[in-house]
């Protein structure tokens, strides 16, 4: 029901959203910036941010059409390598004659799409061959493509790892760095060979009773049978999902804007003063992050509910009761792997300490192969996307997978 309202009320509000955004595309051709059509550019900038409040459920495009390479123009391609019903392994393909590193970059599945590590791919492009996982929207997957857990996440991880063959390196942001540990274990000890030389874990709940954030006061606060009974809810039958168990991504969103509604409510007056003021470079800016921002993808009900179990609420990973399939998951065999964990010194989502938990896990690596970075300055976001990311963290993060080679 929760789920038919929600979709009821964006059906609703479709039609005055685009009447704004389309109103508001025609009167500023009557702004000539004069005086005399000030109140035309208020009534402008007003028109834009009601059509720019609604959620969408498309992945927004990379949009990456080329690249510098060793100071020339590469073109870029997006290449599909591998495919299930729940997400595809994406690659950046570049036509050059010299190998770069091979690096799977595996993406949360929290609420957006793989498209917000736009930035994190957009700095490791130059100088590696990165592939992504791209996670398919739940409410697209219909009922009969299975279940989707923390296994079959897992699962996916090794699979994709796979196809980027032996050599290759791996790099989790946020919410998959357990996963991505416990994948990296699995592979290490079944001698796969297709094992990351390297792994980076950034901004991720290895060790969630370590400087505890809002997120996990949320998910200690109540049994994991209030969070199915409230927060799950049934796909409608319209979308090809319809039928399937999910949480939807417009909670998760509502959940993460509550946490810093200060924060979202002085940005959009600030982009109100930026349009009416003829910033357009602030104005640009704003709409290019909320574009991504405010589109959501719904996750499958195994996944999180088992995440918030598992990660957030009995911490099976940090206590050595994590499992895959029913197997004990031994982060202590990963010996060959050379390990990167990066925090943010203002992180409001994962606190200090929560990701460096993976080092004293990774016991059966040298000293010399495990690595600690603590970012100071930058919030959640700023770990693996912005200006701090890419002059201070990825410079670690390519020292790491160059000494691994």
């Amino acid at each position: 029901m929760m789920y038919q309202m929600y979709q009821a009320q964006q059906d609703l509000m479709a039609p005055i959203r685009i009447f704004a955004k389309g109103t508001g595309a025609i009167l500023r051709h009557f702004d000539n910036g004069r005086p005399e059509t000030y109140p035309v550019r208020q009534f402008t900038a007003a028109l834009e941010l009601l059509g720019s409040t609604g959620l969408t459920h498309i992945r927004p495009a990379f949009g990456f059409a080329s690249v510098q390479v060793d100071n020339q123009e590469v073109m870029v391609e997006e290449e599909e390598v591998f495919s299930t019903p729940f997400g595809t392994l994406l690659h950046f393909r570049k036509n050059i004659d010299t190998p770069q590193p091979k690096v799977l970059v595996v993406a949360p599945m929290s609420g957006h799409f793989a498209t917000l590590l736009r930035n994190t791919v957009q700095v490791l492009l130059p100088e590696h061959d990165v592939y992504i996982t791209d996670w398919t929207n739940a409410r697209e997957v219909p009922v009969r493509a299975g279940r989707f857990g923390m296994d079959e996440f897992i699962d996916h991880v090794i699979r994709f790892q796979e196809e980027l063959g032996p050599g290759g390196h791996i790099l989790a942001v946020c919410q998959p760095a357990v996963p991505v540990l416990a994948a990296v274990a699995v592979m290490s000890e079944a001698k796969n060979p297709a094992t990351p030389r390297s792994m980076v874990l950034m901004a991720g709940p290895i060790d969630t009773r370590a400087s505890p954030t809002k997120v996990n006061a949320l998910a200690q606060s109540h049994p994991i049978e209030w969070f199915e009974k409230n927060l799950v809810d049934t796909v409608p039958w319209r979308f090809r999902g319809g039928g399937r168990k999910v949480y939807p991504g417009a909670l998760q969103l509502t959940a993460f804007m509550s946490m810093n509604m200060k924060r979202h409510v002085r940005a959009h007056l600030e982009q109100y003063r930026n349009v009416v003021g003829g910033d357009s470079e602030l104005a640009d800016a704003h709409r290019r992050f909320y574009d991504e921002y405010l589109a959501v993808m719904d996750l499958p009900a195994e996944f999180y509910l088992e995440t918030v179990k598992s990660v957030f609420q009995e911490h099976d990973m940090p206590l050595g009761r994590f499992t895959h399939h029913g197997r004990p998951v031994r982060p202590e065999l990963i010996r060959r792997t050379r390990l990167l964990t990066v925090e943010g010194e203002r992180d409001d989502i994962c606190g200090i300490g929560q990701t460096a938990a993976a080092l004293d896990l990774c016991s059966g690596l040298p000293a010399p192969m495990r690595r600690h970075h603590l970012q100071t300055g930058a919030g959640h976001y700023g770990v693996f996307s912005g200006r701090r990311w890419a002059t201070e963290v990825y410079p670690l993060v390519r020292e790491t997978i160059q000494e691994a080679n």
